[in-house]
């Protein structure tokens, strides 16, 4: 039998490892605790399995879709953290200005924990079944007419859309929802996405097929409830001949049915409800009407002026030292050095182009100061930066106020 198995090439030069590889696969999909059907489909798949030669081509598709059935997080998932206290104190510190995003962030998390309790109370004070309950056919009473109560309804987690223009600090403000509930963040970038299967996944008829981009998220992060970031919504492909991803989004965020998303590379339904999808976008103008419809628009603005000094201060200066190689102590720039930077050399929304006129001011100094210490005459560096030095290091004025 083994020299059969080694000619069909199903059996590992360390003696039959090929068992041993298929009751560890059995054991990894018993681990991940998927629902009974899934169960019956993966046991169907490992018989299969067993059958097909290791040589076979066919063998490396089972397997692989036996890995991603053990690799979806079906029952595992991380507890959240329901502070709204700290959550507030967190959106504080990643965030300056943006009030109403925050109000509205703050409201939804205060609605989640009392979901939550709410459903624990139900459960804590929900009496036991009783054994008449059970009663026998000749002693039953007759169907009663009364309408039965609604059933328990999942928590719809509402789909939040960030519109704005860029460098407003969407994405950032996505993972500090992550942050404040303590669960797992992950990154989709639908822009350029043009087929449908990217979303849907591919049939596995098909040679090299794979889950969509959803399924391949909750792989990666391991667990069930994770945020998900929809990045660029409004550049998501429409309708061509490789199908509609935008209709194919349509199942993903509506509450109501993506608690039963069908991945036609999985082939069952997969659970979505638990994950928190926040979207972004630069126009809500240019997104499908239906899946507009089933999110809920939080704009942001862009910054004033005070804002974007203060976000400079605080933010954006500390990180081009850091990037730049140098200390506080090397670069000193006052208020109205960065008040001029903003008004005379940047006019945008977001803070993206005061972020790469900050980094050359400090490339600026670092060359000074590279050249001083090689001359051994580091005494005689200035780290200030005056607004008359602006124009050496970023040339002309791009913008001149016509205030007085």
């Amino acid at each position: 039998m083994n020299a059969i198995k080694e000619e069909l090439g199903t059996k590992d030069s360390d003696g039959g490892g090929e068992e041993d590889d298929i009751a560890e696969l059995q054991k990894k999909i018993e681990n991940a605790q998927p629902p009974p059907e899934i169960m019956s489909i993966a046991k169907r798949e490992l018989q299969r399995l067993k059958r097909v030669p290791q040589a076979s081509a066919e063998h490396n598709v089972i397997r692989t879709y036996i890995e991603v059935l053990a690799d979806i997080p079906w029952s595992f998932g991380t507890k959240d953290d329901l502070d709204i206290g700290r959550a507030r104190k967190q959106f504080d510190h990643d965030h300056y200005g943006l009030e109403e995003v925050k109000k509205r962030l703050l409201a939804y998390l205060a609605v989640l924990k009392l979901k939550r309790s709410l459903n624990e109370t139900k459960q804590l004070t929900a009496p036991p079944p009783t054994s008449s309950d059970k009663s026998s056919p000749s002693t039953s009473k007759p169907p009663s007419t009364e309408i039965a109560p609604k059933a328990n309804r999942r928590d719809h987690s509402p789909i939040l859309l960030l519109v704005g223009p860029p460098g407003t600090g969407k994405t950032s403000v996505a993972q500090s929802v992550a942050k404040a509930l303590g669960r797992k963040f992950h990154r989709i970038s639908l822009g350029g996405v043009r087929d449908e299967a990217e979303i849907r996944g591919h049939r596995r008829t098909y040679v090299a097929s794979l889950p969509g981009l959803i399924v391949q998220g909750l792989r990666k992060v391991g667990v069930n409830n994770p945020v998900f970031l929809l990045d660029e919504i409004d550049k998501i492909g429409m309708n061509n001949y490789h199908g509609d991803p935008s209709a194919a989004m349509l199942e993903v965020l509506d509450p109501e049915q993506n608690h039963t998303f069908n991945d036609h590379y999985v082939g069952s339904p997969v659970d979505l409800s638990k994950i928190l999808f926040i979207a972004t976008a630069n126009s809500e103008y240019t997104i499908h009407g239906a899946l507009l419809d089933r999110m809920e628009v939080i704009e942001l603005p862009g910054y004033t002026f005070d804002e974007k000094k203060h976000i400079a201060r605080e933010h954006l200066i500390p990180k081009q030292l850091e990037t730049n190689a140098l200390t506080m102590d090397q670069l000193e720039i006052d208020d109205n050095t960065v008040l001029k930077i903003i008004t005379a050399y940047t006019r945008e929304a977001g803070v993206r182009g005061l972020e790469r006129r900050l980094g050359a001011v400090c490339r600026s100094k670092a060359v000074q100061y590279a050249e001083k210490k090689e001359q051994d005459k580091e005494s005689e560096y200035d780290p200030h930066v005056a607004i008359d030095d602006l124009e050496s290091m970023l040339g002309v004025c791009l913008f001149i106020s016509t205030s007085s």
